[in-house]
């Protein structure tokens, strides 16, 4: 990103919110809600295996007690209504022995590659559009994007989870040793945590899986991922609000209420990183347009010397 933009930014306070309205044009005005869609269905088909796949390796090297402290920490990621699902399937695979665990594992590993490749191939497609790749990947390439950016994904979720544990084992133990003020300091890192890893992972997607002609400048990655991240803390909470408060779903849909909680929430934060790709785009497109308007300027004419002038000056002074 030059400092061309950087200086409009300082100079135009509207800079921001015109920036913001393109965005949400950009996101809203296409066919990004059929990626939306896909991306929310093969990540609900995945997220059930992923917690199977976790629970096995956490079995691994880990006491039960350790597992159902890493197990909360991941169902604390999700939304209030749909903790009671995951919580019930958590406590299940903690109580089974490893041998089972360790066979559903095995299967959970099929469905959820299969699923998670499918899902991250959908929210490439959405982000492509987005950012206006006219050239599709090949499809080696693009398969091969999208499995590694499923592993990554998968990593990345695993050690936030794991540094969430990690901090309430401090806070714990700080408590039990000084009282409750000396534990109540780290307890914001629950909530840090995963905004931290969740800015990472968002900012290397927009850097380098949204555009395969050229990679996203790190202030335009970053600054998406930032805001995409605030999109979805914000989404989470109002779909907290929606579910619980305005429109509780459990009459409507019954027991399978808790999956439509999560499968709106899902949908809510994909549009959320849709969102944040987009912003990242115009970012991109703001530098690119000050670049052009600075190179379209006239270059200052050079002086032209008066060679007549020059003589009778010369004159004058002899």
């Amino acid at each position: 990103m030059s400092d061309h933009l950087t200086r409009s930014v300082l100079k135009a306070p509207g800079f921001w919110g015109g920036l913001a309205v393109r965005a949400f044009t950009r996101s809203w005005g296409r066919d990004v809600m059929l990626y939306t869609g896909g991306v929310s269905f093969f990540a609900l088909l995945a997220v059930f295996p992923a917690i199977a796949i976790l629970i096995g390796f956490y079995k691994l090297g880990l006491s039960i007690n350790e597992v159902s402290a890493q197990a909360a920490a991941l169902s604390d990621l999700l939304p209030q209504a749909a903790q009671t699902i995951f919580r019930d399937e958590i406590s299940r695979l903690t109580n089974a022995s490893a041998r089972t665990v360790s066979a559903q594992s095995a299967f959970a590993l099929i469905v959820g590659a299969y699923a998670a490749h499918r899902g991250f191939k959908a929210l490439l497609a959405g982000l492509n559009l987005i950012h206006d790749e006219t050239e599709p990947h090949g499809f080696f390439k693009f398969n091969m994007l999208a499995f590694f950016v499923a592993v990554f994904a998968f990593a990345l979720f695993t050690l936030v989870s794991g540094a969430v544990v990690t901090a309430r084992i401090m806070a714990h133990t700080a408590s039990t040793a000084a009282g409750d003020q000396a534990g109540r300091g780290t307890m914001p890192l629950d909530a840090f945590l995963p905004a931290l890893g969740l800015v990472v992972g968002l900012t290397l997607l927009y850097r380098y899986a949204m555009s395969h002609s050229s990679r996203v400048a790190w202030l335009p990655a970053v600054t998406g991922g930032l805001v995409a991240t605030l999109m979805s803390v914000i989404s989470s909470w109002l779909c907290a609000i929606y579910v619980e408060q305005i429109a509780p779903l459990g009459a409507t849909y019954g027991s399978v209420g808790a999956v439509v909680v999560l499968l709106i929430w899902l949908s809510w934060n994909v549009n959320a990183i849709f969102y944040g790709g987009a912003f990242a785009t115009e970012m991109e497109i703001a530098a690119e347009t000050e670049t052009k308007k600075r190179l379209a300027l006239p270059a200052p004419a050079a002086d032209v010397v008066d060679l007549s002038e020059r003589r009778a000056s010369r004159r004058s002074r002899s």
